[in-house]
């Protein structure tokens, strides 16, 4: 029972590694015992974190993945051996009034949300199950999987999407012995939403709203998809499991009894 929690002997895909949470989760993998592929469009980006993770004596190696790019995923499939865990974090958010988007914002955020990871865990399931050996898949969902949030209409209906392909999946490769789960993370703080969040009308909100007033970080993400990579999470399949201190399912009012 004390390695239940490493990753050893297995090969994790981390789609989305580059920054962010991607990277947090790529990282603790890593630190779990998995070997970690980094895949990204930015591989130079990839190399330098592969760099620092085999200089700690983990093991990790990079791969160019464009996942709006049937040709780039091809491409990077063929390089790779068996995948014993994928981890779909890449994504995209435009934020607009529902009526303002165009189509071109439309199908980019589909593409890079969601049909280029559905065609990307077709073509890694497809290996997991002729391999016999199980899995583990897990998505990253949002806020936006539990509440309707204003101007993230096209968002949320990647995320959605997501989440309730985890659930088809999760019933679908049981037999297999696949896991399939979805993690929805709250209010992460990360450099591509740093900015927002410093509009005082917009930090005091969040304040007011939910059992932890304070910020997330990528490694609150990353522990639980460490978890859910590993034998620990044999027996939890077809959820979707927040991770936004409450947000989702508490709010707090000024009354005091």
């Amino acid at each position: 029972m004390n390695d239940i929690f490493s990753l050893a002997g297995k090969t994790a895909l981390v789609a989305g590694a580059s920054r962010g949470l991607g990277l947090a989760i790529a990282q603790q993998i890593a630190d779990a015992g998995a070997h970690t592929i980094l895949a990204a469009r930015s591989l130079d980006k990839l190399e330098a974190h592969v760099k620092d993770l085999t200089a700690k004596g983990l093991s990790a190696s990079a791969v160019r993945l464009d996942v709006a790019d049937s040709k780039s995923i091809d491409a990077a499939l063929a390089g790779l051996g068996d995948i014993d865990i994928l981890l779909n974090v890449a994504g995209m958010n435009i934020r607009k009034r529902f009526q303002d988007y165009t189509r071109q914002d439309y199908d980019t955020m589909l593409q890079n949300n969601l049909t280029g990871l559905v065609e990307l865990t077709q073509k890694v399931g497809a290996k997991m199950i002729a391999r016999g050996a199980g899995g583990k898949v897990i998505f990253i969902g949002s806020l936006v999987n539990s509440l309707g949030m204003p101007y993230l209409s096209i968002y949320a209906i990647t995320k959605g999407a997501l989440a309730n392909l985890s659930k088809v999946l999760a019933a679908e490769w049981g037999k297999y012995n696949i896991q399939v789960n979805t993690i929805a993370p709250g209010f992460i703080l990360t450099d591509l939403n740093r900015s927002m969040w410093q509009d005082p009308k917009m930090n005091a909100w969040r304040l007011g709203n939910g059992a932890n007033p304070n910020f997330g970080n990528p490694q609150d993400v990353a522990a639980l998809a460490t978890f859910l990579s590993g034998r620990g999470a044999n027996y939890i399949t077809g959820q979707m499991i927040a991770v936004d201190g409450g947000h989702s399912s508490t709010t707090i009012w000024p009354f005091e009894p």
